[in-house]
């Protein structure tokens, strides 16, 4: 009887470890592929479905599943987005020069029969995708100069880094979401020569930028004078212009005064030269009989 209970006891627990192992579950952010015999059968909750010999694999929705217990074997991929951080690596632009490029890819598995055929596991995928994200790196960096991979040319670049790593990774099953270049450094036995260079140029620009101002402030100021010369000769045109007429217009007053009293006029100009010939203290050795002293006579030079 005894022995009985304890064959009944090993029996039920085959019979739970065997139910046990004929269901599995498989959550909505995982993706899984079950073999047997190592031949994958069928694909559950698989963001792309594999193909087999036959066509397209079964892919069945996520949640709890039956599989031939002892025979078949479950294998999980993640479904979400994983990050790859490349570590920091040695790039030569077009131009020769020397950077060292960190950068990081946003990856995921989209085809999980395609990755387990080609990396089977999570380790060796991302160890060919380290070789291939550096590979696609120098392919990429390495056809532009050193200032439009630190410019604003590095959002382009980083696409086209993307792409070359896509065309790499289809044989994976990889999807290659994003690459973002994160620091690019020059090493530092040449970052003096490229200050110095960067100095170099700089003091040029310097240079140049003073002689066009120079030249700039020599063109204004010429401009300047040579208008103010035209405005100075304008004036004194103007000015001897509006002096003729002056002494045009006086001279007239002066004949029509003539014409009306000459002897007022006469007795008038003799006043003007008094005053201005004879100063305080002037000697004058002059006939009395001048014309010059006429008026000192009489009043009406008599």
């Amino acid at each position: 009887m005894q022995r009985l209970l304890v064959i009944s006891g090993i029996a039920a627990a085959v019979v739970l470890l065997i139910l046990a192992n004929a269901f599995y579950v498989v959550p909505v952010d995982q993706q899984a592929i079950v073999l047997r015999f190592g031949q994958a059968q069928y694909t559950v909750n698989a963001t792309e479905a594999g193909m087999s010999e036959k066509g397209p694999m079964q892919n069945l929705e996520a949640g709890l599943h039956l599989k031939v217990p002892l025979v078949d074997d479950v294998r999980y991929y993640d479904k979400r987005n994983m990050g790859y951080d490349l570590q920091a690596d040695e790039i030569i632009a077009a131009d020769q020069q020397r950077l060292n490029v960190d950068a990081i890819a946003r990856w995921r598995i989209k085809n999980p029969l395609q990755f387990f055929r080609a990396a089977s596991t999570y380790e060796q995928g991302e160890s060919q995708l380290q070789l291939r994200f550096t590979a696609a790196l120098r392919g990429e960096l390495g056809k532009v100069a050193q200032p439009d991979i630190i410019s604003a040319q590095r959002a382009t670049l980083m696409q086209r880094v993307r792409a070359a790593l896509q065309a790499q990774m289809n044989t994976l099953g990889v999807e290659i979401i994003d690459v973002r270049i994160r620091k690019a450094d020059l090493p530092q036995a040449n970052s003096q020569k490229v200050y110095d260079r960067m100095k170099s140029q700089l003091q040029q620009k310097v240079s140049q930028y003073n002689a066009e101002g120079e030249g700039l402030y020599q063109s204004i100021t010429g401009e300047a004078d040579k208008q103010v010369r035209v405005l100075i000769a304008e004036a004194q045109q103007q000015a001897q212009r509006m002096k003729g007429e002056g002494d045009a217009e006086r001279n007239k007053i002066y004949a029509s005064a003539y014409n009306k009293d000459p002897e007022f006029f006469a007795f008038y100009r003799s006043l003007i030269a008094y005053d201005t010939a004879i100063k305080t203290g002037t000697p004058f050795v002059m006939s009395p009989d001048s014309d010059f002293f006429k008026y000192f006579k009489s009043k009406d030079g008599r």
